[in-house]
Protein backbone atom coordinates (compact mmCIF):
# COMPACT_ATOMS: atom_id res chain seq x y z
CA UNK A 1 0.00 0.00 0.00
CA UNK A 2 1.28 3.43 -0.91
CA UNK A 3 1.36 6.45 1.39
CA UNK A 4 0.94 4.29 4.46
CA UNK A 5 3.19 4.24 7.53
CA UNK A 6 2.68 1.64 10.24
CA UNK A 7 4.53 2.31 13.49
CA UNK A 8 4.93 -0.10 16.36
CA UNK A 9 4.94 0.80 20.00
CA UNK A 10 6.92 -1.17 22.53
CA UNK A 11 3.92 -3.04 23.96
CA UNK A 12 3.33 -5.76 21.32
CA UNK A 13 5.97 -5.76 18.51
CA UNK A 14 5.18 -9.37 17.49
CA UNK A 15 1.58 -8.46 16.64
CA UNK A 16 2.69 -5.43 14.60
CA UNK A 17 5.13 -7.57 12.64
CA UNK A 18 2.36 -10.06 11.83
CA UNK A 19 0.10 -7.24 10.64
CA UNK A 20 2.79 -5.83 8.36
CA UNK A 21 3.55 -9.28 6.96
CA UNK A 22 -0.08 -9.71 5.97
CA UNK A 23 -0.17 -6.28 4.32
CA UNK A 24 3.20 -6.65 2.58
CA UNK A 25 4.54 -3.63 4.45
CA UNK A 26 7.60 -2.93 6.53
CA UNK A 27 7.37 -1.54 10.03
CA UNK A 28 8.20 2.18 9.85
CA UNK A 29 11.29 3.20 11.76
CA UNK A 30 11.02 5.01 15.05
CA UNK A 31 13.50 5.35 17.90
CA UNK A 32 11.82 4.61 21.25
CA UNK A 33 13.91 4.98 24.39
CA UNK A 34 13.88 6.22 27.96
CA UNK A 35 16.07 8.71 29.73
CA UNK A 36 17.82 7.88 32.97
CA UNK A 37 15.03 9.47 35.03
CA UNK A 38 12.34 7.34 33.32
CA UNK A 39 11.08 9.89 30.77
CA UNK A 40 9.94 8.48 27.41
CA UNK A 41 11.64 9.72 24.26
CA UNK A 42 10.22 9.18 20.75
CA UNK A 43 11.96 10.07 17.48
CA UNK A 44 10.18 9.34 14.18
CA UNK A 45 12.83 8.33 11.65
CA UNK A 46 10.49 7.99 8.64
CA UNK A 47 8.93 10.83 6.66
CA UNK A 48 5.19 11.01 7.42
CA UNK A 49 4.32 14.07 5.36
CA UNK A 50 0.99 13.51 3.56
CA UNK A 51 0.93 9.89 4.78
CA UNK A 52 -1.79 7.81 6.45
CA UNK A 53 -0.17 6.90 9.75
CA UNK A 54 -1.23 3.86 11.80
CA UNK A 55 0.23 3.57 15.31
CA UNK A 56 -0.27 0.11 16.82
CA UNK A 57 -0.01 0.16 20.60
CA UNK A 58 -1.85 -2.20 22.92
CA UNK A 59 -2.09 -2.27 26.66
CA UNK A 60 0.40 -4.53 28.44
CA UNK A 61 2.02 -5.00 31.83
CA UNK A 62 3.63 -1.53 31.67
CA UNK A 63 0.37 0.11 30.74
CA UNK A 64 1.21 3.64 31.93
CA UNK A 65 4.41 3.73 29.86
CA UNK A 66 2.46 2.41 26.87
CA UNK A 67 -0.10 5.21 27.15
CA UNK A 68 2.50 7.97 27.35
CA UNK A 69 4.51 6.47 24.50
CA UNK A 70 1.42 6.31 22.29
CA UNK A 71 0.51 9.94 23.01
CA UNK A 72 4.02 11.12 22.23
CA UNK A 73 4.08 9.15 18.94
CA UNK A 74 0.73 10.70 17.93
CA UNK A 75 2.00 14.19 18.70
CA UNK A 76 5.26 13.57 16.81
CA UNK A 77 3.43 12.37 13.69
CA UNK A 78 1.02 15.29 13.93
CA UNK A 79 3.97 17.65 13.97
CA UNK A 80 5.41 15.84 10.95
CA UNK A 81 2.45 16.95 8.74
CA UNK A 82 0.85 13.54 8.38
CA UNK A 83 -2.42 13.31 6.44
CA UNK A 84 -4.26 11.26 9.11
CA UNK A 85 -3.34 9.45 12.29
CA UNK A 86 -5.10 6.24 13.32
CA UNK A 87 -4.43 4.70 16.73
CA UNK A 88 -4.81 0.91 16.57
CA UNK A 89 -5.31 -0.17 20.19
CA UNK A 90 -6.28 -3.87 20.39
CA UNK A 91 -6.76 -3.65 24.16
CA UNK A 92 -7.81 -0.15 25.18
CA UNK A 93 -6.14 0.83 28.47
CA UNK A 94 -8.26 1.82 31.47
CA UNK A 95 -11.39 0.50 29.79
CA UNK A 96 -12.67 -0.88 33.10
CA UNK A 97 -12.75 2.64 34.52
CA UNK A 98 -15.47 3.85 32.18
CA UNK A 99 -17.88 4.93 34.91
CA UNK A 100 -17.81 6.73 38.22
CA UNK A 101 -17.90 3.96 40.81
CA UNK A 102 -17.70 6.21 43.87
CA UNK A 103 -18.40 9.85 44.54
CA UNK A 104 -14.76 10.88 44.29
CA UNK A 105 -13.47 8.58 41.55
CA UNK A 106 -12.42 9.60 38.04
CA UNK A 107 -13.75 8.33 34.72
CA UNK A 108 -10.26 7.51 33.53
CA UNK A 109 -11.30 6.06 30.17
CA UNK A 110 -12.88 9.36 29.18
CA UNK A 111 -9.79 11.24 30.32
CA UNK A 112 -7.59 9.03 28.12
CA UNK A 113 -9.91 9.62 25.16
CA UNK A 114 -9.54 13.38 25.69
CA UNK A 115 -5.75 13.06 25.88
CA UNK A 116 -5.64 11.19 22.58
CA UNK A 117 -7.77 13.87 20.95
CA UNK A 118 -5.49 16.64 22.24
CA UNK A 119 -2.44 14.73 20.98
CA UNK A 120 -3.94 14.76 17.46
CA UNK A 121 -5.54 11.36 16.74
CA UNK A 122 -8.07 11.24 13.90
CA UNK A 123 -9.35 7.67 14.16
CA UNK A 124 -9.32 4.84 16.72
CA UNK A 125 -9.46 1.09 16.02
CA UNK A 126 -9.88 -1.28 18.96
CA UNK A 127 -11.26 -4.73 19.80
CA UNK A 128 -14.09 -5.47 22.25
CA UNK A 129 -14.28 -2.45 24.51
CA UNK A 130 -15.23 -3.33 28.07
CA UNK A 131 -18.28 -1.08 27.67
CA UNK A 132 -19.46 -0.24 24.15
CA UNK A 133 -20.78 3.15 25.26
CA UNK A 134 -17.15 4.25 25.66
CA UNK A 135 -17.24 5.18 21.98
CA UNK A 136 -19.10 8.31 23.07
CA UNK A 137 -16.01 9.52 24.92
CA UNK A 138 -14.18 10.20 21.65
CA UNK A 139 -14.54 13.18 19.35
CA UNK A 140 -13.36 11.09 16.40
CA UNK A 141 -14.65 7.91 14.68
CA UNK A 142 -14.13 4.64 16.57
CA UNK A 143 -14.13 1.15 15.03
CA UNK A 144 -14.87 -1.28 17.84
CA UNK A 145 -14.03 -4.61 16.21
CA UNK A 146 -15.27 -7.90 17.62
CA UNK A 147 -13.39 -11.13 18.26
CA UNK A 148 -16.64 -13.10 18.32
CA UNK A 149 -16.24 -14.46 14.73
CA UNK A 150 -12.79 -15.81 15.61
CA UNK A 151 -14.06 -17.48 18.80
CA UNK A 152 -17.09 -18.94 17.01
CA UNK A 153 -14.88 -20.37 14.27
CA UNK A 154 -12.59 -22.00 16.85
CA UNK A 155 -15.61 -23.53 18.58
CA UNK A 156 -16.87 -25.11 15.36
CA UNK A 157 -13.46 -26.55 14.48
CA UNK A 158 -12.20 -27.76 17.88
CA UNK A 159 -15.19 -28.84 19.99
CA UNK A 160 -16.67 -32.07 18.60
CA UNK A 161 -20.07 -31.80 20.30
CA UNK A 162 -20.36 -28.02 20.12
CA UNK A 163 -23.96 -28.23 18.86
CA UNK A 164 -24.97 -29.51 22.30
CA UNK A 165 -23.02 -26.83 24.18
CA UNK A 166 -24.44 -24.12 26.43
CA UNK A 167 -22.98 -20.59 26.51
CA UNK A 168 -22.80 -19.32 30.09
CA UNK A 169 -22.15 -15.87 31.52
CA UNK A 170 -20.28 -15.82 34.84
CA UNK A 171 -22.11 -12.65 35.93
CA UNK A 172 -25.30 -10.82 34.89
CA UNK A 173 -23.29 -8.01 33.29
CA UNK A 174 -22.04 -10.26 30.48
CA UNK A 175 -25.41 -11.58 29.32
CA UNK A 176 -25.48 -9.42 26.19
CA UNK A 177 -22.15 -10.81 25.01
CA UNK A 178 -23.21 -14.37 25.81
CA UNK A 179 -26.58 -14.15 24.09
CA UNK A 180 -24.92 -12.71 20.98
CA UNK A 181 -22.62 -15.72 20.67
CA UNK A 182 -25.46 -18.12 21.50
CA UNK A 183 -27.63 -16.62 18.75
CA UNK A 184 -24.85 -16.98 16.19
CA UNK A 185 -24.19 -20.62 17.06
CA UNK A 186 -27.90 -21.31 17.73
CA UNK A 187 -27.16 -22.60 21.21
CA UNK A 188 -28.81 -22.28 24.60
CA UNK A 189 -27.36 -19.95 27.21
CA UNK A 190 -27.24 -19.71 30.99
CA UNK A 191 -26.21 -17.33 33.75
CA UNK A 192 -24.17 -17.80 36.91
CA UNK A 193 -24.74 -15.24 39.65
CA UNK A 194 -23.10 -14.89 43.06
CA UNK A 195 -24.60 -13.24 46.13
CA UNK A 196 -22.64 -12.53 49.25
CA UNK A 197 -24.27 -13.68 52.47
CA UNK A 198 -24.37 -10.85 54.96
CA UNK A 199 -22.58 -11.43 58.22
CA UNK A 200 -24.11 -9.98 61.39
CA UNK A 201 -21.48 -9.76 64.11
CA UNK A 202 -22.71 -9.82 67.70
CA UNK A 203 -23.75 -6.48 69.13
CA UNK A 204 -24.62 -4.93 65.78
CA UNK A 205 -28.39 -4.69 66.58
CA UNK A 206 -29.32 -5.66 63.03
CA UNK A 207 -32.63 -4.26 61.78
CA UNK A 208 -33.09 -2.15 64.91
CA UNK A 209 -35.02 1.08 65.10
CA UNK A 210 -34.77 3.11 68.33
CA UNK A 211 -37.15 6.00 68.84
CA UNK A 212 -36.20 7.01 72.39
CA UNK A 213 -33.05 8.69 73.74
CA UNK A 214 -30.82 6.27 75.57
CA UNK A 215 -27.77 6.54 77.73
CA UNK A 216 -24.17 5.74 76.95
CA UNK A 217 -24.53 2.27 78.42
CA UNK A 218 -27.18 1.26 75.89
CA UNK A 219 -30.19 1.68 78.24
CA UNK A 220 -32.90 4.30 78.48
CA UNK A 221 -31.96 7.46 80.30
CA UNK A 222 -33.45 7.29 83.80
CA UNK A 223 -36.59 9.30 84.30
CA UNK A 224 -36.94 10.34 80.66
CA UNK A 225 -40.07 8.33 79.86
CA UNK A 226 -41.79 9.10 83.18
CA UNK A 227 -41.11 12.82 82.88
CA UNK A 228 -42.52 12.86 79.34
CA UNK A 229 -45.60 10.95 80.50
CA UNK A 230 -46.20 13.48 83.27
CA UNK A 231 -45.92 16.33 80.76
CA UNK A 232 -48.52 14.69 78.54
CA UNK A 233 -50.96 14.25 81.43
CA UNK A 234 -50.51 17.86 82.50
CA UNK A 235 -51.01 19.03 78.91
CA UNK A 236 -54.25 17.04 78.64
CA UNK A 237 -55.65 18.45 81.89
CA UNK A 238 -54.91 22.00 80.79
CA UNK A 239 -56.35 21.73 77.27
CA UNK A 240 -58.97 18.98 77.21
CA UNK A 241 -60.64 18.90 80.68
CA UNK A 242 -63.36 21.63 81.09
CA UNK A 243 -63.06 24.17 83.88
CA UNK A 244 -65.57 24.42 86.74
CA UNK A 245 -67.39 27.43 85.25
CA UNK A 246 -68.18 25.59 82.07
CA UNK A 247 -69.36 22.53 84.01
CA UNK A 248 -71.71 24.53 86.23
CA UNK A 249 -73.36 26.20 83.24
CA UNK A 250 -74.00 22.92 81.46
CA UNK A 251 -77.38 21.36 82.16
CA UNK A 252 -76.81 17.93 80.64
CA UNK A 253 -73.19 17.17 81.46
CA UNK A 254 -71.93 18.65 78.19
CA UNK A 255 -68.16 19.05 77.88
CA UNK A 256 -66.39 21.26 75.35
CA UNK A 257 -65.14 19.19 72.43
CA UNK A 258 -61.34 19.26 72.24
CA UNK A 259 -59.62 20.28 69.05
CA UNK A 260 -58.91 17.33 66.75
CA UNK A 261 -55.21 17.98 66.40
CA UNK A 262 -54.75 18.17 70.16
CA UNK A 263 -56.59 14.91 70.72
CA UNK A 264 -54.72 13.18 67.89
CA UNK A 265 -51.38 14.44 69.16
CA UNK A 266 -52.01 13.38 72.73
CA UNK A 267 -53.27 9.95 71.64
CA UNK A 268 -50.22 9.40 69.44
CA UNK A 269 -47.90 10.41 72.23
CA UNK A 270 -49.77 8.19 74.70
CA UNK A 271 -49.60 5.23 72.34
CA UNK A 272 -45.93 5.83 71.71
CA UNK A 273 -45.16 6.07 75.39
CA UNK A 274 -47.23 3.02 76.24
CA UNK A 275 -45.54 0.85 73.62
CA UNK A 276 -44.39 -2.09 75.67
CA UNK A 277 -47.67 -2.13 77.68
CA UNK A 278 -46.61 0.38 80.30
CA UNK A 279 -43.70 -1.60 81.59
CA UNK A 280 -40.75 0.73 81.25
CA UNK A 281 -37.73 -1.50 81.39
CA UNK A 282 -34.14 -0.66 80.74
CA UNK A 283 -34.02 -2.48 77.42
CA UNK A 284 -33.66 -0.17 74.39
CA UNK A 285 -35.80 -2.56 72.33
CA UNK A 286 -38.98 -1.92 74.37
CA UNK A 287 -39.96 1.05 72.25
CA UNK A 288 -39.00 -0.45 68.89
CA UNK A 289 -41.00 -2.47 66.40
CA UNK A 290 -39.58 -5.38 64.45
CA UNK A 291 -40.97 -6.91 61.28
CA UNK A 292 -40.46 -10.34 62.81
CA UNK A 293 -42.79 -9.47 65.70
CA UNK A 294 -45.77 -8.90 63.40
CA UNK A 295 -47.80 -12.10 63.25
CA UNK A 296 -51.14 -13.14 61.90
CA UNK A 297 -52.34 -14.88 65.08
CA UNK A 298 -53.83 -13.15 68.09
CA UNK A 299 -51.13 -13.96 70.57
CA UNK A 300 -49.75 -12.08 73.46
CA UNK A 301 -51.13 -9.41 75.68
CA UNK A 302 -53.59 -7.38 73.73
CA UNK A 303 -51.40 -6.71 70.74
CA UNK A 304 -52.93 -5.72 67.43
CA UNK A 305 -51.50 -7.88 64.67
CA UNK A 306 -51.61 -6.90 61.03
CA UNK A 307 -53.98 -8.89 58.83
CA UNK A 308 -53.53 -9.53 55.12
CA UNK A 309 -56.37 -7.97 53.19
CA UNK A 310 -57.36 -7.91 49.56
CA UNK A 311 -56.14 -4.65 48.05
CA UNK A 312 -57.32 -5.09 44.47
CA UNK A 313 -60.57 -6.45 43.04
CA UNK A 314 -60.30 -9.93 41.61
CA UNK A 315 -57.26 -10.90 43.69
CA UNK A 316 -58.13 -13.55 46.25
CA UNK A 317 -56.34 -14.16 49.51
CA UNK A 318 -53.62 -16.77 49.39
CA UNK A 319 -54.47 -19.97 51.22
CA UNK A 320 -51.78 -21.80 53.09
CA UNK A 321 -51.35 -25.40 54.14
CA UNK A 322 -50.76 -26.57 57.67
CA UNK A 323 -47.03 -26.31 57.14
CA UNK A 324 -47.30 -22.64 56.17
CA UNK A 325 -46.74 -22.97 52.42
CA UNK A 326 -49.14 -21.63 49.83
CA UNK A 327 -51.54 -23.98 48.13
CA UNK A 328 -50.87 -24.66 44.46
CA UNK A 329 -53.79 -24.32 42.08
CA UNK A 330 -51.93 -26.33 39.45
CA UNK A 331 -52.24 -30.06 40.01
CA UNK A 332 -49.58 -30.82 37.40
CA UNK A 333 -46.38 -31.05 39.43
CA UNK A 334 -44.24 -32.13 36.49
CA UNK A 335 -44.06 -28.65 34.98
CA UNK A 336 -43.05 -27.15 38.32
CA UNK A 337 -40.33 -29.75 38.83
CA UNK A 338 -39.02 -29.20 35.31
CA UNK A 339 -38.75 -25.44 35.83
CA UNK A 340 -37.05 -25.94 39.19
CA UNK A 341 -34.31 -28.07 37.63
CA UNK A 342 -33.11 -25.08 35.60
CA UNK A 343 -32.27 -23.08 38.75
CA UNK A 344 -29.51 -24.58 40.91
CA UNK A 345 -27.90 -23.00 43.94
CA UNK A 346 -24.70 -23.78 45.77
CA UNK A 347 -22.30 -22.51 48.41
CA UNK A 348 -18.92 -20.94 47.75
CA UNK A 349 -16.31 -20.69 50.49
CA UNK A 350 -12.94 -19.24 49.57
CA UNK A 351 -14.01 -19.36 45.91
CA UNK A 352 -14.78 -23.10 45.77
CA UNK A 353 -17.99 -25.16 45.84
CA UNK A 354 -18.70 -26.90 49.15
CA UNK A 355 -21.45 -29.28 50.29
CA UNK A 356 -24.66 -27.80 51.63
CA UNK A 357 -24.29 -29.54 54.98
CA UNK A 358 -20.82 -28.18 55.68
CA UNK A 359 -20.63 -25.83 58.64
CA UNK A 360 -19.19 -22.40 57.96
CA UNK A 361 -17.74 -20.36 60.79
CA UNK A 362 -16.40 -16.95 59.90
CA UNK A 363 -12.92 -16.35 61.19
CA UNK A 364 -13.78 -12.75 61.91
CA UNK A 365 -16.96 -13.70 63.79
CA UNK A 366 -15.10 -16.32 65.79
CA UNK A 367 -12.55 -13.78 66.90
CA UNK A 368 -15.35 -11.49 68.07
CA UNK A 369 -17.01 -14.30 70.05
CA UNK A 370 -13.76 -15.15 71.78
CA UNK A 371 -13.31 -11.61 73.04
CA UNK A 372 -15.05 -11.15 76.39
CA UNK A 373 -14.44 -7.44 76.72
CA UNK A 374 -16.17 -6.53 73.44
CA UNK A 375 -17.82 -3.16 74.13
CA UNK A 376 -21.54 -2.77 73.64
CA UNK A 377 -22.82 -0.56 70.88
CA UNK A 378 -23.70 2.91 72.10
CA UNK A 379 -26.30 4.90 70.21
CA UNK A 380 -26.58 8.03 72.37
CA UNK A 381 -29.43 10.28 71.23
CA UNK A 382 -29.83 8.22 68.06
CA UNK A 383 -33.04 8.03 66.07
CA UNK A 384 -32.20 4.96 63.98
CA UNK A 385 -29.34 2.61 64.63
CA UNK A 386 -26.44 3.43 62.31
CA UNK A 387 -25.19 -0.14 62.61
CA UNK A 388 -28.31 -1.55 61.02
CA UNK A 389 -27.54 -3.41 57.80
CA UNK A 390 -30.53 -1.84 56.05
CA UNK A 391 -29.27 1.69 56.67
CA UNK A 392 -25.81 1.23 55.20
CA UNK A 393 -24.81 3.25 52.17
CA UNK A 394 -24.89 1.37 48.87
CA UNK A 395 -21.61 -0.24 47.90
CA UNK A 396 -21.96 0.84 44.28
CA UNK A 397 -21.33 4.41 43.21
CA UNK A 398 -23.96 7.15 43.28
CA UNK A 399 -26.89 4.95 44.30
CA UNK A 400 -29.17 3.14 41.90
CA UNK A 401 -28.72 -0.49 41.03
CA UNK A 402 -25.38 -2.20 41.02
CA UNK A 403 -23.59 -2.74 37.74
CA UNK A 404 -22.19 -6.24 37.38
CA UNK A 405 -19.66 -5.27 34.82
CA UNK A 406 -18.16 -2.78 37.22
CA UNK A 407 -18.09 -5.02 40.23
CA UNK A 408 -15.71 -7.71 38.94
CA UNK A 409 -12.92 -6.60 41.26
CA UNK A 410 -15.22 -6.62 44.30
CA UNK A 411 -16.55 -10.04 43.31
CA UNK A 412 -13.02 -11.44 43.10
CA UNK A 413 -12.13 -10.01 46.50
CA UNK A 414 -15.26 -11.48 48.07
CA UNK A 415 -14.52 -14.91 46.63
CA UNK A 416 -11.01 -14.90 48.07
CA UNK A 417 -12.08 -13.69 51.52
CA UNK A 418 -12.25 -16.69 53.88
CA UNK A 419 -14.61 -14.78 56.20
CA UNK A 420 -17.34 -14.45 53.55
CA UNK A 421 -19.63 -17.19 52.35
CA UNK A 422 -21.12 -16.69 48.89
CA UNK A 423 -24.27 -18.16 47.41
CA UNK A 424 -23.96 -19.07 43.73
CA UNK A 425 -26.96 -19.60 41.45
CA UNK A 426 -26.94 -21.33 38.07
CA UNK A 427 -29.83 -20.55 35.74
CA UNK A 428 -30.03 -22.92 32.77
CA UNK A 429 -29.82 -26.63 32.02
CA UNK A 430 -26.21 -27.76 31.47
CA UNK A 431 -26.48 -31.42 32.49
CA UNK A 432 -24.36 -33.73 30.30
CA UNK A 433 -23.41 -30.82 28.02
CA UNK A 434 -20.20 -28.89 27.36
CA UNK A 435 -20.22 -25.34 28.73
CA UNK A 436 -18.66 -22.25 27.14
CA UNK A 437 -18.02 -19.51 29.74
CA UNK A 438 -17.53 -16.27 27.82
CA UNK A 439 -16.44 -12.78 28.88
CA UNK A 440 -14.43 -9.91 27.42
CA UNK A 441 -11.31 -10.36 29.57
CA UNK A 442 -9.66 -12.71 32.05
CA UNK A 443 -7.77 -10.91 34.78
CA UNK A 444 -8.20 -12.96 37.98
CA UNK A 445 -9.15 -16.60 38.13
CA UNK A 446 -11.50 -16.65 41.14
CA UNK A 447 -14.82 -16.04 39.42
CA UNK A 448 -13.90 -18.28 36.46
CA UNK A 449 -13.02 -21.22 38.71
CA UNK A 450 -16.15 -20.69 40.79
CA UNK A 451 -18.34 -20.69 37.67
CA UNK A 452 -16.58 -23.78 36.29
CA UNK A 453 -17.03 -25.73 39.53
CA UNK A 454 -20.66 -24.66 39.71
CA UNK A 455 -21.64 -25.90 36.26
CA UNK A 456 -19.76 -29.19 36.72
CA UNK A 457 -20.36 -30.11 40.37
CA UNK A 458 -23.84 -28.66 40.70
CA UNK A 459 -25.10 -28.54 37.13
CA UNK A 460 -23.62 -31.79 35.84
CA UNK A 461 -21.76 -30.35 32.82
CA UNK A 462 -19.18 -32.50 31.05
CA UNK A 463 -16.52 -29.97 30.00
CA UNK A 464 -15.85 -26.28 30.55
CA UNK A 465 -14.15 -23.91 28.10
CA UNK A 466 -13.19 -20.43 29.36
CA UNK A 467 -13.18 -17.91 26.50
CA UNK A 468 -12.33 -14.22 26.43
CA UNK A 469 -10.96 -11.62 24.05
CA UNK A 470 -8.23 -10.21 26.28
CA UNK A 471 -6.09 -12.47 28.44
CA UNK A 472 -4.68 -10.14 31.09
CA UNK A 473 -3.88 -12.96 33.56
CA UNK A 474 -2.91 -10.88 36.53
CA UNK A 475 -0.76 -12.45 39.22
CA UNK A 476 -0.78 -16.25 39.22
CA UNK A 477 -4.24 -16.57 37.63
CA UNK A 478 -3.08 -18.49 34.54
CA UNK A 479 -1.52 -21.24 36.66
CA UNK A 480 -4.67 -21.37 38.82
CA UNK A 481 -6.79 -21.94 35.72
CA UNK A 482 -4.35 -24.61 34.58
CA UNK A 483 -4.72 -26.48 37.87
CA UNK A 484 -8.52 -26.40 37.82
CA UNK A 485 -9.66 -29.89 36.85
CA UNK A 486 -13.07 -28.74 35.59
CA UNK A 487 -11.58 -26.43 32.92
CA UNK A 488 -10.75 -28.10 29.61
CA UNK A 489 -9.18 -25.11 27.81
CA UNK A 490 -8.64 -21.36 28.18
CA UNK A 491 -9.16 -19.57 24.85
CA UNK A 492 -8.06 -15.94 24.39
CA UNK A 493 -6.75 -13.76 21.56
CA UNK A 494 -3.28 -12.27 21.30
CA UNK A 495 -4.65 -8.71 21.46
CA UNK A 496 -3.03 -8.43 24.90
CA UNK A 497 0.59 -9.69 25.03
CA UNK A 498 1.14 -12.59 27.42
CA UNK A 499 4.73 -12.81 28.73
CA UNK A 500 6.61 -15.99 27.88
CA UNK A 501 7.35 -16.74 31.53
CA UNK A 502 3.63 -16.89 32.31
CA UNK A 503 2.96 -19.32 29.47
CA UNK A 504 5.75 -21.65 30.51
CA UNK A 505 4.31 -25.03 31.52
CA UNK A 506 0.75 -24.11 30.50
CA UNK A 507 -1.02 -26.68 28.30
CA UNK A 508 -4.63 -25.43 28.41
CA UNK A 509 -3.95 -21.98 26.93
CA UNK A 510 -5.07 -21.35 23.33
CA UNK A 511 -4.23 -18.02 21.64
CA UNK A 512 -6.18 -16.85 18.59
CA UNK A 513 -4.41 -14.60 16.11
CA UNK A 514 -6.05 -11.20 15.55
CA UNK A 515 -3.43 -9.89 13.13
CA UNK A 516 -5.61 -10.76 10.13
CA UNK A 517 -8.56 -8.84 11.61
CA UNK A 518 -6.49 -5.75 12.33
CA UNK A 519 -4.65 -5.89 9.00
CA UNK A 520 -7.92 -5.97 7.08
CA UNK A 521 -9.25 -3.07 9.17
CA UNK A 522 -6.14 -1.02 8.34
CA UNK A 523 -6.41 -1.81 4.64
CA UNK A 524 -10.09 -0.94 4.45
CA UNK A 525 -9.58 2.31 6.37
CA UNK A 526 -6.79 3.37 4.04
CA UNK A 527 -8.81 2.71 0.88
CA UNK A 528 -12.06 4.07 2.31
CA UNK A 529 -13.89 0.74 2.16
CA UNK A 530 -16.61 -0.46 4.47
CA UNK A 531 -15.62 -2.57 7.46
CA UNK A 532 -19.08 -4.07 8.00
CA UNK A 533 -17.92 -7.45 6.72
CA UNK A 534 -15.45 -7.69 9.62
CA UNK A 535 -18.41 -8.13 11.97
CA UNK A 536 -19.92 -10.99 10.01
CA UNK A 537 -19.49 -14.70 10.71
CA UNK A 538 -18.20 -17.09 8.07
CA UNK A 539 -18.48 -20.87 8.12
Amino acid sequence: MRQVCIFSGSSHPQLVQSICDRLGQKVSKANLKKFANGETSVEIQTSVRDQDVFIVQSGSGGINDNVIEMLIMIAACKGGSSRSITAVVPYFPYSRQSKQKTHRSAITARMLANLMRVAGVDHVVTIDLHATQMQGFFKCPVDNLRAEPLIAKWIRLNIPDWREAVVVSKNPGGTKRVTSLADVLQLSFGIVTTDRRRQHPPGSMHNSAIFEPIGTDGTNEPGTLKEEAALVEEFERATIQPDSAQTNHSTNGWRPRPHRSVSTTSNNMRNRLSNGHGDYTSSPLVNSTRAASITTDDEGDGSHPLQRVTTAPGVSRLHRDDDGYEDSDDDDDDNTDENARDVITGRLIHGHIVDDDDDFVSMRSASIHETDDHPADTMAQSFISTTSERMRAPRHGLGGTGDATASDEEEEEALQDPDIETTVTLVGNVRNKPVLIVDDMIDKAGSWIAAAETVVKRGGATKVYCMATHGLFGGNSLHELEQCEEIEAVVVTDAFPIPAEKKRGISKLVELDVSGLLAEAIRRNHYGESISQLYQHFE
